[in-house]
Protein backbone atom coordinates (compact mmCIF):
# COMPACT_ATOMS: atom_id res chain seq x y z
CA UNK A 1 0.00 0.00 0.00
CA UNK A 2 2.85 2.50 0.92
CA UNK A 3 4.76 1.78 -2.03
CA UNK A 4 2.18 2.12 -4.23
CA UNK A 5 0.39 5.33 -2.29
CA UNK A 6 3.96 6.85 -3.06
CA UNK A 7 4.05 6.02 -6.44
CA UNK A 8 0.66 7.71 -7.02
CA UNK A 9 1.74 11.15 -5.06
CA UNK A 10 4.78 11.25 -7.21
CA UNK A 11 3.24 10.74 -10.15
CA UNK A 12 0.60 13.55 -9.43
CA UNK A 13 3.20 15.88 -8.29
CA UNK A 14 5.08 15.51 -11.79
CA UNK A 15 1.93 16.09 -13.45
CA UNK A 16 1.11 18.92 -11.81
CA UNK A 17 4.63 20.42 -12.64
CA UNK A 18 4.01 19.30 -16.10
CA UNK A 19 1.04 20.92 -16.66
CA UNK A 20 2.52 22.63 -20.10
CA UNK A 21 2.80 19.61 -21.32
CA UNK A 22 -0.50 17.83 -20.89
CA UNK A 23 -1.67 20.68 -22.54
CA UNK A 24 0.07 19.91 -25.74
CA UNK A 25 -0.32 16.40 -26.28
CA UNK A 26 -4.05 16.89 -25.16
CA UNK A 27 -4.29 19.60 -28.26
CA UNK A 28 -2.49 17.39 -30.29
CA UNK A 29 -5.17 14.35 -29.44
CA UNK A 30 -8.19 16.96 -30.38
CA UNK A 31 -6.40 17.32 -33.94
CA UNK A 32 -6.02 13.70 -34.34
CA UNK A 33 -9.78 13.23 -33.96
CA UNK A 34 -10.39 15.91 -36.22
CA UNK A 35 -7.57 14.64 -38.76
CA UNK A 36 -8.60 10.85 -38.49
CA UNK A 37 -11.56 10.60 -41.19
CA UNK A 38 -9.44 12.29 -43.40
CA UNK A 39 -6.63 9.66 -43.24
CA UNK A 40 -8.21 6.24 -43.32
CA UNK A 41 -4.81 4.93 -44.61
CA UNK A 42 -3.22 5.73 -41.28
CA UNK A 43 -6.28 4.10 -39.07
CA UNK A 44 -4.15 0.84 -38.21
CA UNK A 45 -0.22 2.80 -37.54
CA UNK A 46 1.19 2.38 -34.05
CA UNK A 47 1.53 6.59 -33.57
CA UNK A 48 1.62 8.52 -30.58
CA UNK A 49 -1.86 9.09 -31.19
CA UNK A 50 -2.72 5.39 -31.66
CA UNK A 51 -5.46 4.82 -28.87
CA UNK A 52 -5.38 1.15 -26.69
CA UNK A 53 -7.18 -1.47 -28.16
CA UNK A 54 -8.36 -2.37 -24.47
CA UNK A 55 -8.26 -0.64 -21.02
CA UNK A 56 -5.56 -1.07 -18.61
CA UNK A 57 -6.69 -2.18 -15.45
CA UNK A 58 -3.81 -1.25 -13.19
CA UNK A 59 -4.11 2.69 -12.81
CA UNK A 60 -0.45 2.14 -11.57
CA UNK A 61 0.82 0.40 -14.48
CA UNK A 62 -1.30 2.66 -16.87
CA UNK A 63 0.22 5.69 -14.99
CA UNK A 64 3.86 4.61 -15.36
CA UNK A 65 3.11 3.75 -18.82
CA UNK A 66 1.94 7.33 -19.99
CA UNK A 67 5.18 8.92 -17.81
CA UNK A 68 7.47 6.22 -20.20
CA UNK A 69 5.78 7.22 -23.28
CA UNK A 70 6.13 11.16 -22.14
CA UNK A 71 9.79 10.97 -22.43
CA UNK A 72 10.23 8.73 -25.07
CA UNK A 73 11.27 10.63 -28.45
CA UNK A 74 9.19 10.63 -31.32
CA UNK A 75 10.09 7.41 -33.84
CA UNK A 76 10.89 8.42 -37.32
CA UNK A 77 7.45 6.40 -38.12
CA UNK A 78 5.64 8.73 -35.91
CA UNK A 79 7.07 11.88 -37.56
CA UNK A 80 6.20 10.73 -40.43
CA UNK A 81 2.78 10.06 -39.78
CA UNK A 82 2.56 13.20 -38.18
CA UNK A 83 3.98 14.84 -41.11
CA UNK A 84 1.47 13.25 -43.24
CA UNK A 85 -1.21 14.35 -41.49
CA UNK A 86 -0.34 18.07 -41.33
CA UNK A 87 0.10 17.96 -44.94
CA UNK A 88 -2.88 16.60 -45.64
CA UNK A 89 -4.79 19.17 -43.11
CA UNK A 90 -2.77 21.62 -45.10
CA UNK A 91 -4.24 20.72 -48.10
CA UNK A 92 -7.73 20.51 -47.44
CA UNK A 93 -6.98 24.16 -46.12
CA UNK A 94 -5.64 25.26 -49.28
CA UNK A 95 -8.48 23.38 -51.44
CA UNK A 96 -10.91 25.03 -49.07
CA UNK A 97 -9.15 28.47 -49.22
CA UNK A 98 -8.58 28.80 -52.75
CA UNK A 99 -9.09 25.27 -54.79
CA UNK A 100 -7.66 24.51 -58.19
CA UNK A 101 -10.12 26.44 -60.88
CA UNK A 102 -11.93 24.78 -63.74
CA UNK A 103 -10.60 25.58 -66.98
CA UNK A 104 -13.47 27.33 -67.79
CA UNK A 105 -13.41 29.99 -65.04
CA UNK A 106 -10.19 30.37 -64.62
CA UNK A 107 -8.42 33.25 -66.11
CA UNK A 108 -4.95 31.74 -67.09
CA UNK A 109 -6.92 30.03 -69.44
CA UNK A 110 -10.58 32.18 -70.55
CA UNK A 111 -8.37 35.42 -71.70
CA UNK A 112 -5.77 33.72 -74.04
CA UNK A 113 -5.98 34.07 -77.94
CA UNK A 114 -8.43 36.51 -78.89
CA UNK A 115 -10.28 36.17 -76.23
CA UNK A 116 -7.55 38.75 -74.15
CA UNK A 117 -8.78 41.89 -73.62
CA UNK A 118 -7.28 44.82 -75.73
CA UNK A 119 -7.14 48.17 -74.97
CA UNK A 120 -9.48 51.46 -76.28
CA UNK A 121 -8.58 53.08 -79.44
CA UNK A 122 -9.96 56.11 -80.23
CA UNK A 123 -11.49 56.95 -83.84
CA UNK A 124 -9.32 55.48 -86.53
CA UNK A 125 -9.33 55.89 -90.25
CA UNK A 126 -8.00 52.96 -92.38
CA UNK A 127 -8.41 51.66 -95.87
CA UNK A 128 -10.40 49.07 -97.73
CA UNK A 129 -7.76 45.85 -98.51
CA UNK A 130 -9.86 44.24 -100.93
CA UNK A 131 -13.20 45.08 -102.82
CA UNK A 132 -15.25 48.13 -102.38
CA UNK A 133 -17.84 49.11 -99.87
CA UNK A 134 -20.97 49.67 -101.04
CA UNK A 135 -22.08 53.43 -100.99
CA UNK A 136 -25.96 52.00 -99.94
CA UNK A 137 -24.07 50.44 -96.53
CA UNK A 138 -23.38 54.09 -95.10
CA UNK A 139 -24.00 53.77 -91.22
CA UNK A 140 -22.05 51.96 -88.25
CA UNK A 141 -21.88 48.37 -87.07
CA UNK A 142 -21.46 47.91 -83.29
CA UNK A 143 -21.06 44.56 -81.64
CA UNK A 144 -20.42 43.89 -77.65
CA UNK A 145 -18.61 41.73 -76.27
CA UNK A 146 -16.89 41.20 -72.95
CA UNK A 147 -13.42 43.03 -72.32
CA UNK A 148 -12.60 42.83 -68.39
CA UNK A 149 -10.80 46.09 -67.49
CA UNK A 150 -8.27 44.55 -64.80
CA UNK A 151 -7.12 41.58 -64.25
CA UNK A 152 -9.59 39.04 -62.92
CA UNK A 153 -8.85 37.99 -58.49
CA UNK A 154 -10.66 35.02 -58.98
CA UNK A 155 -12.93 32.93 -61.19
CA UNK A 156 -13.52 34.41 -63.97
CA UNK A 157 -15.94 33.02 -66.86
CA UNK A 158 -16.03 33.99 -70.98
CA UNK A 159 -19.56 35.40 -70.30
CA UNK A 160 -18.23 38.13 -67.61
CA UNK A 161 -16.02 41.23 -68.27
CA UNK A 162 -16.65 44.69 -68.80
CA UNK A 163 -18.53 45.63 -71.97
CA UNK A 164 -16.41 46.96 -75.18
CA UNK A 165 -17.80 48.35 -78.33
CA UNK A 166 -16.39 47.67 -81.59
CA UNK A 167 -17.85 50.17 -83.83
CA UNK A 168 -16.93 50.81 -88.11
CA UNK A 169 -18.46 53.89 -89.12
CA UNK A 170 -19.22 53.73 -93.26
CA UNK A 171 -19.57 56.79 -94.98
CA UNK A 172 -19.05 57.18 -99.13
CA UNK A 173 -16.64 53.98 -99.03
CA UNK A 174 -14.54 55.13 -96.17
CA UNK A 175 -13.85 53.45 -93.00
CA UNK A 176 -13.71 54.26 -89.34
CA UNK A 177 -12.98 52.51 -86.49
CA UNK A 178 -13.32 52.73 -82.87
CA UNK A 179 -13.21 50.82 -79.33
CA UNK A 180 -14.69 51.91 -76.15
CA UNK A 181 -15.70 50.42 -72.84
CA UNK A 182 -19.34 51.31 -72.14
CA UNK A 183 -18.49 53.49 -69.02
CA UNK A 184 -21.21 51.49 -66.49
CA UNK A 185 -21.15 52.78 -63.09
CA UNK A 186 -19.38 49.33 -62.09
CA UNK A 187 -16.16 49.95 -64.94
CA UNK A 188 -15.92 53.95 -63.20
CA UNK A 189 -15.49 52.33 -60.13
CA UNK A 190 -13.07 50.00 -60.70
CA UNK A 191 -11.42 52.85 -63.16
CA UNK A 192 -10.83 54.76 -60.39
CA UNK A 193 -9.84 52.31 -57.44
CA UNK A 194 -7.50 50.74 -60.12
CA UNK A 195 -8.91 47.21 -59.30
CA UNK A 196 -11.88 45.31 -58.91
CA UNK A 197 -14.14 45.84 -56.71
CA UNK A 198 -16.90 43.92 -57.74
CA UNK A 199 -17.15 40.04 -57.82
CA UNK A 200 -17.68 38.01 -60.59
CA UNK A 201 -20.86 36.69 -59.20
CA UNK A 202 -21.77 34.51 -62.65
CA UNK A 203 -18.30 32.57 -62.33
CA UNK A 204 -19.35 31.10 -58.84
CA UNK A 205 -17.91 30.80 -55.59
CA UNK A 206 -15.19 28.19 -55.03
CA UNK A 207 -13.31 28.72 -52.31
CA UNK A 208 -12.89 30.89 -49.06
CA UNK A 209 -11.12 33.80 -51.19
CA UNK A 210 -13.91 34.31 -53.48
CA UNK A 211 -15.88 35.07 -50.64
CA UNK A 212 -13.48 37.08 -49.02
CA UNK A 213 -13.66 39.35 -51.97
CA UNK A 214 -17.97 39.36 -51.82
CA UNK A 215 -17.64 40.13 -48.45
CA UNK A 216 -14.98 42.84 -48.72
CA UNK A 217 -17.64 44.68 -51.59
CA UNK A 218 -20.41 44.07 -48.77
CA UNK A 219 -17.93 45.87 -46.48
CA UNK A 220 -18.09 48.38 -48.58
CA UNK A 221 -21.23 49.00 -49.89
CA UNK A 222 -22.32 49.50 -45.97
CA UNK A 223 -19.97 52.25 -45.42
CA UNK A 224 -21.20 54.03 -48.94
CA UNK A 225 -17.84 52.94 -51.22
CA UNK A 226 -20.13 51.24 -53.66
CA UNK A 227 -24.01 52.30 -54.16
CA UNK A 228 -26.34 49.19 -54.82
CA UNK A 229 -28.91 51.22 -56.25
CA UNK A 230 -26.83 52.53 -59.10
CA UNK A 231 -26.10 48.74 -60.57
CA UNK A 232 -23.47 46.74 -61.05
CA UNK A 233 -24.09 45.11 -64.27
CA UNK A 234 -21.23 44.86 -67.63
CA UNK A 235 -23.72 45.95 -70.33
CA UNK A 236 -21.29 43.34 -72.59
CA UNK A 237 -24.12 40.97 -74.47
CA UNK A 238 -26.04 43.21 -76.92
CA UNK A 239 -26.96 46.55 -78.38
CA UNK A 240 -30.96 47.40 -79.04
CA UNK A 241 -32.29 50.88 -81.12
CA UNK A 242 -35.33 52.28 -79.59
CA UNK A 243 -36.68 55.77 -78.86
CA UNK A 244 -33.91 56.92 -81.16
CA UNK A 245 -31.20 55.85 -78.93
CA UNK A 246 -28.53 53.13 -78.76
CA UNK A 247 -28.49 51.17 -75.29
CA UNK A 248 -25.54 48.58 -75.02
CA UNK A 249 -27.46 46.02 -72.85
CA UNK A 250 -26.85 43.04 -70.09
CA UNK A 251 -29.56 41.05 -68.36
CA UNK A 252 -28.07 41.53 -64.99
CA UNK A 253 -28.39 45.64 -65.37
CA UNK A 254 -30.73 48.04 -67.07
CA UNK A 255 -29.92 49.37 -70.27
CA UNK A 256 -26.82 52.18 -70.84
CA UNK A 257 -27.76 54.98 -73.42
CA UNK A 258 -24.83 55.20 -75.80
CA UNK A 259 -24.43 57.96 -78.95
CA UNK A 260 -22.39 57.76 -81.53
CA UNK A 261 -20.98 61.08 -83.01
CA UNK A 262 -20.30 62.85 -86.07
CA UNK A 263 -16.27 61.63 -85.61
CA UNK A 264 -16.99 58.00 -84.90
CA UNK A 265 -16.33 57.92 -81.31
CA UNK A 266 -18.50 56.13 -79.23
CA UNK A 267 -19.63 57.77 -75.97
CA UNK A 268 -21.96 56.65 -72.85
CA UNK A 269 -24.21 59.15 -71.52
CA UNK A 270 -25.98 57.24 -68.71
CA UNK A 271 -27.94 54.19 -67.33
CA UNK A 272 -31.31 54.51 -68.16
CA UNK A 273 -34.49 53.26 -65.85
CA UNK A 274 -37.21 54.18 -67.87
CA UNK A 275 -38.26 57.03 -65.28
CA UNK A 276 -37.63 55.10 -63.03
CA UNK A 277 -40.38 52.52 -63.77
CA UNK A 278 -38.26 49.68 -64.99
CA UNK A 279 -36.87 47.06 -62.91
CA UNK A 280 -33.51 46.83 -61.44
CA UNK A 281 -32.24 44.48 -64.65
CA UNK A 282 -34.23 43.29 -67.52
CA UNK A 283 -33.34 41.11 -70.71
CA UNK A 284 -30.17 41.55 -73.19
CA UNK A 285 -32.84 40.86 -75.92
CA UNK A 286 -35.58 42.81 -75.54
CA UNK A 287 -38.20 42.98 -78.78
CA UNK A 288 -39.43 46.01 -80.44
CA UNK A 289 -42.48 46.29 -82.30
CA UNK A 290 -41.43 49.36 -85.19
CA UNK A 291 -44.68 50.23 -86.13
CA UNK A 292 -45.95 50.68 -82.82
CA UNK A 293 -42.87 51.90 -81.05
CA UNK A 294 -43.64 49.59 -78.40
CA UNK A 295 -40.65 47.82 -76.52
CA UNK A 296 -41.80 44.05 -74.94
CA UNK A 297 -39.39 43.30 -72.36
CA UNK A 298 -39.02 40.89 -69.00
CA UNK A 299 -37.12 40.44 -66.26
CA UNK A 300 -35.99 37.39 -64.88
CA UNK A 301 -35.21 37.09 -61.29
CA UNK A 302 -33.38 34.02 -59.00
CA UNK A 303 -36.45 34.85 -56.29
CA UNK A 304 -39.89 34.34 -56.97
CA UNK A 305 -41.75 35.48 -59.37
CA UNK A 306 -39.33 34.18 -61.10
CA UNK A 307 -40.17 36.21 -64.33
CA UNK A 308 -41.75 39.26 -65.11
CA UNK A 309 -43.19 40.12 -68.09
CA UNK A 310 -43.61 44.26 -68.48
CA UNK A 311 -44.17 46.73 -71.60
CA UNK A 312 -43.44 50.50 -72.71
CA UNK A 313 -45.29 52.20 -74.73
CA UNK A 314 -43.63 55.19 -77.40
CA UNK A 315 -43.43 57.49 -74.96
CA UNK A 316 -41.68 55.20 -72.35
CA UNK A 317 -44.55 54.61 -70.26
CA UNK A 318 -44.97 51.27 -68.93
CA UNK A 319 -47.99 49.45 -70.15
CA UNK A 320 -48.43 46.54 -68.38
CA UNK A 321 -46.35 44.52 -65.58
CA UNK A 322 -47.28 40.82 -65.38
CA UNK A 323 -45.38 38.62 -62.31
CA UNK A 324 -45.85 34.99 -63.83
CA UNK A 325 -46.59 33.36 -60.86
CA UNK A 326 -47.60 29.99 -62.50
CA UNK A 327 -43.64 29.74 -62.75
CA UNK A 328 -42.61 27.99 -60.01
CA UNK A 329 -38.69 26.92 -61.03
CA UNK A 330 -35.87 30.06 -61.02
CA UNK A 331 -35.63 29.05 -65.03
CA UNK A 332 -32.86 30.53 -66.30
CA UNK A 333 -34.28 32.46 -69.44
CA UNK A 334 -32.16 34.40 -71.57
CA UNK A 335 -34.27 35.32 -74.77
CA UNK A 336 -37.90 35.25 -76.07
CA UNK A 337 -40.31 36.35 -79.16
CA UNK A 338 -43.28 38.17 -79.78
CA UNK A 339 -45.43 37.88 -82.30
CA UNK A 340 -48.46 39.88 -84.11
CA UNK A 341 -50.57 38.86 -80.74
CA UNK A 342 -48.35 36.92 -78.36
CA UNK A 343 -45.18 36.76 -76.26
CA UNK A 344 -43.50 33.91 -76.15
CA UNK A 345 -40.99 32.20 -73.74
CA UNK A 346 -38.82 29.19 -73.67
CA UNK A 347 -37.84 27.02 -70.75
CA UNK A 348 -34.49 25.17 -70.72
CA UNK A 349 -33.32 22.57 -68.16
CA UNK A 350 -31.10 25.60 -66.59
CA UNK A 351 -32.27 27.36 -63.00
CA UNK A 352 -30.76 29.80 -61.06
CA UNK A 353 -29.44 28.54 -57.77
CA UNK A 354 -27.88 31.58 -55.87
CA UNK A 355 -26.83 29.20 -53.06
CA UNK A 356 -24.72 27.47 -55.09
CA UNK A 357 -22.28 30.99 -53.97
CA UNK A 358 -22.86 30.91 -51.01
CA UNK A 359 -21.85 27.10 -50.68
CA UNK A 360 -19.03 27.91 -52.48
CA UNK A 361 -19.97 25.45 -54.66
CA UNK A 362 -19.35 27.60 -58.20
CA UNK A 363 -21.51 29.45 -60.35
CA UNK A 364 -25.19 30.29 -59.29
CA UNK A 365 -27.12 28.29 -62.16
CA UNK A 366 -27.86 24.37 -62.23
CA UNK A 367 -28.69 21.75 -64.78
CA UNK A 368 -31.46 19.52 -64.24
CA UNK A 369 -32.04 16.87 -66.45
CA UNK A 370 -34.84 15.75 -65.01
CA UNK A 371 -36.87 18.98 -65.80
CA UNK A 372 -38.84 19.15 -69.05
CA UNK A 373 -38.35 22.61 -70.79
CA UNK A 374 -41.64 23.96 -72.05
CA UNK A 375 -42.94 27.35 -74.08
CA UNK A 376 -44.53 29.52 -72.53
CA UNK A 377 -47.13 32.08 -74.92
CA UNK A 378 -48.78 35.03 -73.15
CA UNK A 379 -51.02 37.57 -74.78
CA UNK A 380 -48.70 40.73 -75.40
CA UNK A 381 -51.39 42.77 -73.70
CA UNK A 382 -52.06 39.85 -70.72
CA UNK A 383 -52.97 41.90 -67.50
CA UNK A 384 -53.19 38.58 -65.38
CA UNK A 385 -50.26 35.48 -64.99
CA UNK A 386 -53.96 33.33 -65.95
CA UNK A 387 -53.40 33.78 -69.28
CA UNK A 388 -50.32 32.20 -69.66
CA UNK A 389 -50.44 28.76 -71.42
CA UNK A 390 -47.78 26.26 -71.11
CA UNK A 391 -46.27 23.78 -73.57
CA UNK A 392 -44.64 20.95 -72.79
CA UNK A 393 -41.57 20.13 -75.06
CA UNK A 394 -38.93 17.24 -73.96
CA UNK A 395 -35.39 17.66 -75.01
CA UNK A 396 -36.12 21.46 -76.50
CA UNK A 397 -34.03 23.96 -74.64
CA UNK A 398 -33.76 27.20 -76.77
CA UNK A 399 -31.70 30.10 -75.43
CA UNK A 400 -32.09 32.20 -78.62
CA UNK A 401 -35.02 32.11 -80.68
CA UNK A 402 -34.71 33.79 -83.71
CA UNK A 403 -37.80 34.83 -85.12
CA UNK A 404 -41.83 33.87 -84.41
CA UNK A 405 -45.21 34.36 -85.94
CA UNK A 406 -48.06 33.28 -86.39
CA UNK A 407 -49.34 31.31 -89.95
CA UNK A 408 -52.58 31.37 -91.54
CA UNK A 409 -54.49 28.77 -89.11
CA UNK A 410 -53.57 30.96 -85.76
CA UNK A 411 -51.00 28.45 -85.26
CA UNK A 412 -47.66 30.13 -83.58
CA UNK A 413 -44.37 29.00 -85.35
CA UNK A 414 -41.23 28.93 -83.53
CA UNK A 415 -38.04 29.39 -85.47
CA UNK A 416 -34.73 29.06 -82.61
CA UNK A 417 -31.50 26.98 -81.35
CA UNK A 418 -31.77 23.95 -79.12
CA UNK A 419 -29.04 23.39 -77.11
CA UNK A 420 -28.25 19.83 -76.92
CA UNK A 421 -26.62 18.23 -73.51
CA UNK A 422 -27.28 21.70 -72.19
CA UNK A 423 -25.91 20.53 -68.66
CA UNK A 424 -22.98 21.46 -70.39
CA UNK A 425 -23.10 24.67 -71.38
CA UNK A 426 -20.87 27.44 -68.66
CA UNK A 427 -18.39 24.98 -67.95
CA UNK A 428 -17.77 22.67 -71.48
CA UNK A 429 -19.69 24.73 -74.32
CA UNK A 430 -17.39 22.15 -76.92
CA UNK A 431 -19.55 19.63 -76.02
CA UNK A 432 -22.84 21.25 -76.87
CA UNK A 433 -24.69 21.19 -80.09
CA UNK A 434 -26.78 23.70 -81.12
CA UNK A 435 -29.33 22.51 -82.96
CA UNK A 436 -31.64 24.49 -85.30
CA UNK A 437 -35.31 23.68 -85.34
CA UNK A 438 -38.86 24.60 -86.45
CA UNK A 439 -41.68 24.38 -84.05
CA UNK A 440 -45.45 24.71 -85.06
CA UNK A 441 -47.56 25.08 -81.68
CA UNK A 442 -51.36 24.61 -82.25
CA UNK A 443 -53.36 27.08 -79.88
CA UNK A 444 -56.08 24.75 -79.86
CA UNK A 445 -55.53 21.31 -79.66
CA UNK A 446 -52.43 22.18 -78.09
CA UNK A 447 -50.23 19.69 -80.62
CA UNK A 448 -46.51 20.57 -81.64
CA UNK A 449 -44.41 19.83 -84.59
CA UNK A 450 -40.91 19.70 -84.86
CA UNK A 451 -38.55 20.31 -87.75
CA UNK A 452 -34.83 19.99 -87.58
CA UNK A 453 -33.55 22.35 -90.08
CA UNK A 454 -29.74 21.55 -89.95
CA UNK A 455 -28.01 19.19 -88.73
CA UNK A 456 -24.51 21.21 -87.58
CA UNK A 457 -24.05 23.07 -84.97
CA UNK A 458 -25.85 26.93 -85.58
CA UNK A 459 -26.11 29.94 -83.16
CA UNK A 460 -25.91 33.02 -82.79
CA UNK A 461 -28.33 33.86 -86.23
CA UNK A 462 -29.57 36.78 -87.96
CA UNK A 463 -32.59 37.41 -90.21
CA UNK A 464 -33.66 40.66 -92.13
CA UNK A 465 -34.95 42.92 -89.67
CA UNK A 466 -38.25 43.91 -91.02
CA UNK A 467 -39.47 40.48 -90.58
CA UNK A 468 -38.86 40.27 -87.32
CA UNK A 469 -42.37 38.49 -85.54
CA UNK A 470 -43.77 37.80 -88.45
CA UNK A 471 -43.33 35.16 -90.80
CA UNK A 472 -39.96 35.37 -93.10
CA UNK A 473 -38.20 32.46 -95.15
CA UNK A 474 -34.24 32.98 -93.97
CA UNK A 475 -32.70 33.06 -91.74
CA UNK A 476 -28.22 33.16 -91.16
CA UNK A 477 -26.41 31.66 -88.77
CA UNK A 478 -22.83 31.02 -87.64
CA UNK A 479 -21.73 27.68 -88.04
CA UNK A 480 -19.31 26.17 -84.48
CA UNK A 481 -18.85 24.27 -81.76
CA UNK A 482 -17.17 26.52 -79.79
CA UNK A 483 -19.71 29.80 -79.31
CA UNK A 484 -18.55 32.84 -79.96
CA UNK A 485 -15.34 31.47 -81.84
CA UNK A 486 -17.62 30.39 -85.06
CA UNK A 487 -15.82 29.05 -87.99
CA UNK A 488 -18.34 29.83 -90.98
CA UNK A 489 -21.89 31.00 -92.29
CA UNK A 490 -24.49 29.09 -93.79
CA UNK A 491 -27.90 30.58 -94.93
CA UNK A 492 -31.38 28.37 -94.11
CA UNK A 493 -34.69 28.57 -96.48
CA UNK A 494 -36.84 28.02 -93.99
CA UNK A 495 -39.57 27.49 -96.99
CA UNK A 496 -38.01 23.98 -97.86
CA UNK A 497 -36.41 23.37 -94.58
CA UNK A 498 -32.50 22.78 -95.98
CA UNK A 499 -29.27 25.05 -96.35
CA UNK A 500 -29.48 27.08 -99.30
CA UNK A 501 -25.60 28.89 -99.14
CA UNK A 502 -22.81 28.63 -97.04
CA UNK A 503 -19.32 30.14 -96.26
CA UNK A 504 -16.39 29.02 -94.44
CA UNK A 505 -13.81 31.67 -93.01
CA UNK A 506 -11.20 29.72 -93.90
CA UNK A 507 -7.74 27.88 -91.99
CA UNK A 508 -7.23 29.46 -88.66
CA UNK A 509 -9.96 31.98 -89.09
CA UNK A 510 -13.08 32.86 -86.95
CA UNK A 511 -15.91 34.85 -86.64
CA UNK A 512 -18.75 35.50 -85.00
CA UNK A 513 -22.75 36.52 -85.93
CA UNK A 514 -23.24 38.03 -88.92
CA UNK A 515 -25.92 40.62 -88.84
CA UNK A 516 -27.79 41.38 -92.16
CA UNK A 517 -28.44 44.39 -93.38
CA UNK A 518 -30.99 45.37 -95.99
CA UNK A 519 -30.16 47.14 -99.40
CA UNK A 520 -31.44 50.98 -99.67
CA UNK A 521 -34.82 51.14 -102.10
CA UNK A 522 -37.57 53.54 -101.79
CA UNK A 523 -39.48 51.38 -99.92
CA UNK A 524 -37.42 48.72 -98.03
CA UNK A 525 -40.24 46.32 -98.44
CA UNK A 526 -39.88 46.49 -102.51
CA UNK A 527 -37.02 44.59 -101.79
CA UNK A 528 -36.38 40.19 -101.81
CA UNK A 529 -36.08 39.85 -98.10
CA UNK A 530 -32.44 38.21 -98.85
CA UNK A 531 -31.47 41.28 -100.93
CA UNK A 532 -28.58 43.34 -98.39
CA UNK A 533 -25.63 42.51 -96.80
CA UNK A 534 -23.88 40.34 -94.13
CA UNK A 535 -21.34 41.76 -91.75
CA UNK A 536 -19.21 40.70 -89.10
CA UNK A 537 -15.44 40.71 -88.19
CA UNK A 538 -13.01 37.91 -88.73
CA UNK A 539 -9.94 37.34 -86.88
CA UNK A 540 -7.14 35.17 -88.08
CA UNK A 541 -4.81 33.74 -85.25
CA UNK A 542 -2.14 32.96 -87.30
CA UNK A 543 -1.41 36.87 -88.67
CA UNK A 544 -3.18 37.34 -85.33
CA UNK A 545 -5.18 40.12 -87.39
CA UNK A 546 -8.72 41.53 -87.25
CA UNK A 547 -10.84 42.37 -90.23
CA UNK A 548 -14.13 43.90 -91.02
CA UNK A 549 -16.19 42.24 -93.81
CA UNK A 550 -19.16 42.26 -96.11
CA UNK A 551 -20.65 39.85 -97.56
CA UNK A 552 -23.58 39.04 -100.21
CA UNK A 553 -26.25 38.29 -98.11
CA UNK A 554 -28.10 36.60 -101.77
CA UNK A 555 -25.36 35.20 -103.34
CA UNK A 556 -25.39 31.18 -102.82
CA UNK A 557 -21.82 31.23 -101.72
CA UNK A 558 -21.90 35.05 -99.54
CA UNK A 559 -19.70 36.07 -101.64
CA UNK A 560 -17.24 38.83 -100.16
CA UNK A 561 -17.48 42.22 -101.03
CA UNK A 562 -15.35 44.08 -99.23
CA UNK A 563 -12.05 43.33 -96.33
CA UNK A 564 -11.40 45.93 -94.47
CA UNK A 565 -7.79 45.26 -92.31
CA UNK A 566 -8.78 46.70 -88.81
CA UNK A 567 -5.98 49.20 -86.77
CA UNK A 568 -6.74 47.05 -83.43
CA UNK A 569 -7.61 43.63 -82.77
CA UNK A 570 -10.88 42.84 -81.99
CA UNK A 571 -11.48 39.81 -79.87
CA UNK A 572 -14.34 37.69 -80.22
CA UNK A 573 -17.69 38.36 -79.03
CA UNK A 574 -21.54 38.18 -78.96
CA UNK A 575 -24.38 40.49 -80.84
CA UNK A 576 -24.15 43.71 -83.26
CA UNK A 577 -26.35 45.88 -84.77
CA UNK A 578 -26.59 48.15 -87.74
CA UNK A 579 -27.48 51.77 -88.14
CA UNK A 580 -27.87 53.22 -91.30
CA UNK A 581 -27.24 57.20 -91.42
CA UNK A 582 -30.56 58.36 -91.54
CA UNK A 583 -31.44 56.47 -87.83
CA UNK A 584 -27.89 57.93 -86.40
CA UNK A 585 -29.45 61.57 -87.54
CA UNK A 586 -32.33 60.76 -85.09
CA UNK A 587 -29.92 59.96 -82.09
CA UNK A 588 -31.71 61.57 -79.41
CA UNK A 589 -28.62 63.62 -77.81
CA UNK A 590 -30.77 65.14 -74.97
CA UNK A 591 -29.96 62.54 -72.15
CA UNK A 592 -27.93 63.87 -69.92
CA UNK A 593 -25.01 61.99 -68.26
CA UNK A 594 -24.96 61.08 -64.94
Amino acid sequence: MHSSSFSSTSTIAWCNSNKPIFKAVGQLSQLRKLLWPLTPSLSNTNSAFTKPTKPTKNRDAMLASFEGSLFTPFSSRNILVVASLFTTLSTKIKVMINPTLHPSVDPKFVLKGNFAPVDEMPPTEFLVVEGELPHSLDGVYIRNGPNPQHEPLGPHHLFEGDGMLHSVRLSRGHATFCSRYVKTYKYKLERDARVPMIPNFLSGFYGLVDVGHCVTAMVRALIGQISLTSGFGIANTSLSFFYNTIFAMAENDLPYAIRLTQEGDIETIRRFDFGGKAPPNMTAHPKIDAQMGEIFSFQCFPVFPYLTFFCFDADGSKQSKVPIFSLQSPSYIHDFAITNQYAVFPLTQLEMDPFNLMACKGMPVRSQPTKVPQIGVIPRYATSDSEMKWFMVPGFNALHIINAWEDDHGNIVIIATNALNIENFFHNMNKVHFSLEKLRINMKTHGIERTILSEKSLELGSINPKYAGRKNRYVYMAVGEHVPKMTGLVKIDLEFGCEVASRSHGRDCFGGEAFFVGRDATNDLECDEDDGFLVSYLHNEIANESQFVVMDAKSPSLDVMAIVKLPGRVPYGFHGIFLKERELQKQKCYLSRE
